[in-house]
């Protein structure tokens, strides 16, 4: 159940059948303490932080690998159909990796930086 008691549907593959890839997969997160860090340095400042949660993350992503899936009987007329599967789901190996890459790109697209002492930082000067 999701926020507000509605029935949420999560769409994902079945990663732990699949080959594990020859690219990098890992995807990094925030320390703790670089967290903590931050909001000290922001309130000794008095600097405002903004925050977000990125809903449904990965199918934002565009999928590194190359799969596809038969659909089953769920999809109707569409049932026995191919569909090539275009966004990073969650169960796959390098979905993490590939959100993690999408969202740097975008982040610099809109002039953040990352911190050098944490790569998952991200920090834009402002007025």
């Amino acid at each position: 159940m999701g926020e507000n008691f509605r029935r949420k549907a999560r769409l994902v593959a079945d990663g732990h059948k699949t080959a594990t890839p020859t690219n990098i997969t890992y995807s990094s997160v925030v320390s703790r303490d670089s967290a903590r860090i931050a909001l000290t340095i922001a309130a000794l400042n008095d600097i405002k932080i903004l925050a977000c949660d990125i809903l449904n993350a990965y199918l934002t992503a565009p999928c590194w690998e190359k799969f596809w899936c038969k659909a089953g009987s769920e999809f109707g007329s569409e049932c026995g159909k191919v569909f090539i599967i275009t966004k990073a789901l969650y169960g796959l190996k390098s979905s993490g990796a590939a959100f993690r890459s999408f969202l740097a790109d975008h982040l610099h697209g809109i002039g953040f930086r990352s911190s050098l002492a944490d790569p998952d930082v991200w920090m834009r000067p402002a007025v």
